[in-house]
């Protein structure tokens, strides 16, 4: 172990902060356990910074698609799974596994190891405009685990032991 100083310039105080990027396993063709979709931004989604419109909106944002004329809310997260993205070629890659897809996500980039060989990585392109909730927050609720033990580990362990579940409770967070 080496300790090294860091420093913010000549100011004693700074921000450190840390940076999860998941690792998925994956396929560029879907098949076999490679049946979860992650998919390309759809062309007709819409994200607009409402603060080039009026000040009083700064650091607000909605997305959604424009239907005859209007701006829409884009699909949510259900409506996404159910089917509303399938069958236009959006699909970049398929991993194996619908809770690793759901915490990229919340993530918002990672890696996928390919079943061909190789890796990719995928990172932030858009989001669908609908709000965030954490389903920690749901299965809290449900009493799963006390809000002093919600993690990442403890929601995944949760999943894992009821696998009936999963679509349910991933699809509480529309975003």
């Amino acid at each position: 172990f080496s300790p090294w100083e860091a420093r913010n310039n000549r100011d004693p105080f700074g921000l450190f902060t840390g940076y999860y990027e998941p690792l998925l396993h994956g396929s560029r063709k879907r098949g076999g356990k490679y049946t979860v979709p992650i998919y390309t931004r759809p062309p007709e989604l819409v994200m607009v910074d409402l603060g080039r419109f009026r000040e009083d909106l700064k650091g607000k944002r909605i997305a959604g698609k424009v239907e005859d004329g209007a701006l829409v809310p884009f699909p949510d997260r259900t409506q996404i799974e159910a089917g509303a993205l399938a069958g236009r070629d959006l699909e970049i890659v398929w991993v194996d596994d619908p809770v690793d897809a759901f915490f990229l996500h919340v993530q918002g980039s990672g890696r996928v190891r390919l079943a061909e060989g190789g890796e990719m990585r995928i990172g932030y392109a858009a989001q669908n405009g609908h709000p965030y909730f954490a389903i920690a927050r749901e299965l809290i609720a449900r009493g799963a685990f006390p809000r002093e033990k919600a993690s990442m580990q403890s929601i995944r362990a949760w999943l894992a032991a009821h696998p009936d579940q999963i679509r349910p409770v991933l699809n509480k967070d529309p975003s």
